[in-house]
């Protein structure tokens, strides 16, 4: 059955913003070099020109603002060199070659040493294997939309397909790093307050649980990208072009449009960090009754093992807040402080471009740093890194981890 036709767009008054997602819309953004299309038509990729005009209404980062008259375009003022294009590409083959053998090695040396499967190692290997998959799709279609300006296969049901992957994909990635930093958290607070029982190797099956839990409200949760986002196809200068973009088609998807940054900045980053500050406020205090005690000097070795995977966990988090607040600080002031009927707006506009394109190599870069923390703050990680990278002997890598038997618990 043939989908509904939907009328052209005229003179939108603000770009197809990049607000909308985890990365960039750069085909959009690179029409002119703009943060704004200025006047143009859009309308959907799967149905045929007609030559009805209608301004969309909506209020969204991902729709375009209307209003009784187009402000001023700030095509000139907002223009992006093509040193920010080159610099985006830069950093995300960097980014691509460091999460990709990161990654992958962490996740190799849980699977190959027994003394590492364990639960919080297990939760550690969920976020590496998240990371992997998201960087192992979303890094070479960035790369793609930078240096060729266009969504890739736009024109084919392949390119629908990724269109509704590639966001997918970020948000169930996004969904993995919260949930599980939130499941580490509570599970070094559960390690700390049973500080009298020792566990030997193995991932219990509450961990196991955990985690395939984890992976299953993350997608569930990244549902609504898959959904909403679609193939657009706008003519700007008597060009016509194609790109992926959010179009809500049902009340919810409008109401989930609107609600969008503010539901990102509450669940997928402020859930995580007021986590870890209760469950780490309450391994603190078990830790300082724990020492007052007679068995102090006996657990002394023990709480400092566990000690040392708190500090993993921790540090963990604090890159991930690190990594993460710029973009959401640039979306929430897309969302409160720009105007765009402002005339005077394009100086702002300019700012929070800018912002976008660091806060997006940052948020990006979360999925490929934390091997490299493991590597500097556990010696046990550092240990069997140097030894995986150096192709060195298994055996010997497994007879210099049984003194960390029992580290990891």
């Amino acid at each position: 059955m043939p989908r509904t036709k939907r009328p052209l767009v005229r003179n939108p008054s603000h770009r197809i913003s990049s607000f909308d997602t985890d990365a960039l819309q750069e085909t959009v953004n690179q029409v002119g070099s703009s943060a704004e299309l200025g006047k143009g038509k859009v309308k959907d990729v799967t149905q045929p020109k007609h030559n009805h005009q209608q301004k969309l209404l909506s209020g969204s980062n991902s729709s375009f603002q209307t209003g009784s008259a187009s402000p001023p375009s700030c095509i000139h003022n907002t223009s992006i060199k093509t040193l920010f294009k080159y610099i985006n590409t830069i950093m995300s083959c960097v980014i691509f070659a460091v999460g990709m053998i990161g990654n992958g090695t962490l996740l190799r040396i849980i699977y190959q040493n027994k003394s590492m499967r364990n639960g919080p190692n297990a939760l550690i290997a969920s976020l590496a294997l998240g990371d992997l998959i998201y960087i192992a799709i979303d890094r070479p279609i960035n790369v793609y939309k930078l240096l060729a300006m266009r969504w890739p296969f736009a024109d084919s049901a392949f390119g629908l397909f990724l269109c509704k992957l590639f966001p997918f994909l970020q948000k169930a990635s996004v969904g993995i790093t919260v949930l599980n930093l939130c499941a580490l958290s509570v599970d070094r607070y559960r390690a700390v307050a049973s500080w009298s029982r020792v566990r030997g190797n193995g991932v219990p099956m509450a961990t196991a649980v955990e985690i395939v839990t984890i992976w299953l409200l993350s997608l569930l949760l990244a549902v609504p990208e898959a959904v909403g986002f679609d193939m657009v196809r706008f003519d700007y200068k008597n060009v016509t072009m194609t790109t992926c973009m959010l179009q809500p088609r049902t009340p919810f998807m409008t109401f989930y449009r609107d609600a969008k940054d503010w539901w990102l900045f509450g669940f997928y980053f402020c859930v995580p960090l007021t986590c870890s500050a209760v469950f780490y406020g309450l391994m603190t205090c078990e830790m300082l009754r724990h020492q007052k005690g007679s068995l102090r000097i006996s657990l002394s070795e023990h709480l400092k093992q566990r000690r040392e995977v708190a500090k993993c966990v921790f540090c963990l988090v604090l890159i991930f807040a690190l990594c993460w607040f710029p973009l959401h600080l640039s979306r929430l002031l897309k969302r409160t402080v720009y105007k765009s009927h402002d005339a005077g707006r394009c100086e702002l506009l300019n700012f929070l471009l800018v912002l976008d394109y660091f806060s997006i190599n940052m948020a990006t870069i979360n999925s490929c740093i934390n091997p490299i923390i493991l590597f500097f703050v556990s010696k046990k990680f550092k240990n069997c890194f140097k030894s995986c990278l150096c192709c060195w002997c298994p055996p010997r890598l497994l007879s210099n981890s049984r003194q960390y038997k029992n580290t990891y618990h």
